[in-house]
């Protein structure tokens, strides 16, 4: 047991656990679109969302607040730095179209973390009033819904299009929860959905927004999945906006919250 806690540290502070998340958002979309399953783009996601996350914590935008972290550091840097090796080996592998949009999100992730001026380190797209979780679900649906389909030269339907729509309702939905969290850390200038709403008008826009996304799915055309399986994913999403609080535990968010892609891939095996 006193293996296991710290084990599981390292599994939620090394990225492991939110790559696991995108990975599983990323093989939701194959399924939907009936594009097959596609190792490169799944281990280049999965390894790109290890580096990209541990990148930004790395330099300081997503500071660790847990000192016990700190004995582990030298170890995510170790695995983070053969995760790149990973990404690189899988991203050689991928379509020039698909580089060309990967760029794009690199350089969003790259704003992200670093300051536009050297001696200004608040310039930087997360400090920009507002805007930080919008790129977030914005580099999720392009990575998630976007980057499978250009790979695999899938036509730009309407059913992709909306798909597109969907998956970034939703994880604006999931980082509701951690900027609730995050009230008490979060500078007010960020302009966070709970900071300029309140929590609780924070949690009724994302009980509106999974509303939508449920919507969403009727204007759709011979989807693959049921909607029963995206019904569960509504209302356990929901469950949890419900439960989350300034002073959540501190696995609620981080592990919780971001189980829900892993646990909506496995709903569609068992009942797809």
């Amino acid at each position: 047991m006193r293996l296991f806690k710290p084990l599981f540290n390292f599994y939620i502070n090394s990225s492991l656990h939110v790559a696991l998340a995108v990975y599983a958002l990323t093989w939701l979309t194959l399924l939907e679109l009936e594009l097959g399953y596609n190792e490169i783009i799944l281990y280049f996601v999965f390894y790109a969302t290890i580096t990209g996350y541990n990148f930004v914590k790395f330099f300081g935008v997503a500071k660790f607040r847990h000192k016990k972290l700190t004995g582990w550091l030298k170890a995510i840097q170790i695995m983070s730095f053969f995760c790149f090796l990973l990404m690189c080996y899988y991203g050689a592998q991928l379509e020039q179209e698909t580089l060309v949009i990967l760029l794009v999100f690199a350089m969003l992730t790259f704003m992200y973390a670093i300051p536009f001026l050297p001696q200004r380190k608040d310039w930087t797209l997360r400090h920009v009033g507002g805007l930080k979780v919008y790129v977030i679900a914005l580099v999720w649906a392009g990575v998630t819904v976007g980057l499978p389909a250009v790979n695999t030269r899938c036509e730009m339907t309407f059913n992709v299009l909306l798909l597109l729509v969907q998956r970034f309702i939703y994880v604006v939905v999931l980082m509701i929860p951690f900027e609730i969290r995050d009230l008490k850390f979060d500078n007010s200038k960020l302009e966070t959905i709970p900071q300029k709403l309140g929590v609780n008008k924070a949690k009724t826009l994302g009980y509106g927004l999974l509303f939508l996304f449920f919507g969403l799915e009727f204007l759709k055309h011979n989807v693959n999945n049921t909607k029963m399986v995206l019904f569960i994913v509504v209302m356990l999403t929901g469950i949890m906006l419900r439960y989350a609080k300034i002073d959540q535990g501190k696995y609620y968010s981080a592990f919780m919250v971001e189980s829900m892609p892993i646990m909506w891939l496995l709903f569609v095996f068992l009942f797809g």
